[in-house]
């Protein structure tokens, strides 16, 4: 074929892509009516994991995978915009990492809403200022988020979905990189890069931040200051990247919790998480006793973290990460076998166990 004939045979399929979407955009709205009037939430992270499943399974290049996936979350973002405009509430500024995993999550269509702190997430999502809000709640290399963990004590709010981000930090300037006389990093990006810091810039004054979106505003107005941030922040404030993934764990990720009011209903096959918090009476073998059921029903237990309950000295409140959704049986008998040895018992969420 010609020059001309492939930009005729891609006009043509232009056209139908747009009538095919906007098909497609009448019937997700259709499907948003039906559930406003059951009262059930519009997002729905079980069907969007199985959209992505099946889309992928579908594909047969040259398009990849995850270029696909890509394509098929703005899609679906732009659908939800018009069902409801929807606002996603996370902890900022912008152009942080947590604002990126919304974005990974909802799309570029919906409205986002900057937070100071982790608390304020909860507050405008619970108040419903908000309709999800986006938190860390672990980092693969410096561990969990405790301010998060906390949160949920008194809170009502239901884990509806998570993201696992990679985190690629990277070295930005405006000025050559022999010039560097001063670099702005956050604490635990500078927790993360040590090891690349020492070996490359070992003379350079460190100057800790509030956040790395804030280390890269400060670098973008001095030429002899750099900083430490993600391609994201370097894109948002016009900064040049001078090295790419300069973090010291090649296999840095960071953890996102999605918030929502409602618990998603299970995916219909073992891909789900189940996060819950208990607490023991002080006795001798009580937390052995409060796990047996887990082993009992042979769930696998991913994750345990225990926190100061900060009501009473010395006692503590237990996270558990297990496989299955609660209204899984297996699960549900756990949980109702982990409340006769328990003081308190709360199923934070069920959601869809990947990214």
């Amino acid at each position: 074929m010609s020059l001309q004939e492939h930009r005729q045979a891609i006009d043509a399929l232009d056209a139908q892509i747009v009538k095919l979407l906007n098909d497609r955009t009448r019937h997700v709205l259709e499907i948003g009516a039906i559930k406003v009037r059951a009262g059930q939430e519009i997002y729905a992270p079980h069907r969007e994991r199985a959209v992505f499943q099946k889309v992928t399974k579908l594909n047969q290049g040259p398009i990849t995978s995850e270029s696909l996936r890509a394509i098929y979350r703005e899609i679906m973002s732009s659908a939800l915009s018009l069902e409801k405009t929807l606002t996603i509430a996370y902890l900022g500024p912008g152009a942080t990492y947590t604002h990126e995993a919304a974005m990974r999550r909802f799309g570029a269509s919906l409205q986002y809403a900057p937070q100071k702190t982790i608390a304020d997430v909860f507050n405008e999502v619970s108040k419903q200022r908000a309709d999800y809000g986006v938190v860390p709640v672990e980092n693969s290399t410096e561990g969990v988020v405790t301010h998060t963990l906390d949160m949920f004590v008194d809170s009502d709010l239901k884990i509806v979905s998570q993201v696992v981000l990679p985190i690629r930090h990277c070295l930005v300037c405006a000025g050559p990189k022999e010039g560097i006389k001063k670099l702005y990093v956050h604490p635990q990006t500078l927790a993360q890069c040590r090891g690349w810091i020492q070996r490359h810039l070992p003379q350079v004054e460190l100057v800790e931040t509030s956040s790395n979106a804030r280390s890269a505003e400060l670098a973008a107005a001095d030429k002899t200051a750099a900083a430490i941030c993600g391609v994201f922040a370097a894109e948002t404030y016009s900064l040049p990247v001078l090295e790419h993934d300069i973090q010291d764990n090649s296999a840095n990720a960071t953890r996102f919790l999605v918030l929502g009011r409602q618990c998603p209903p299970p995916s219909g096959k073992s891909i789900d998480r189940t996060s819950l918090m208990f607490s023991i009476r002080d006795e001798a073998g009580a937390l052995h006793r409060a796990l047996a059921p887990f082993r009992r029903f042979r769930i696998n237990m991913t994750k345990i973290e225990s926190r100061p309950s900060k009501r009473k000295a010395w006692e503590y409140f237990f996270f558990v990460d297990c496989d299955g959704h609660c209204e899984d049986s297996k699960v549900s008998k756990a949980i109702d076998l982990l409340g006769q040895h328990c003081s308190f018992v709360k199923v934070l969420g069920s959601y869809p166990n990947s990214d």
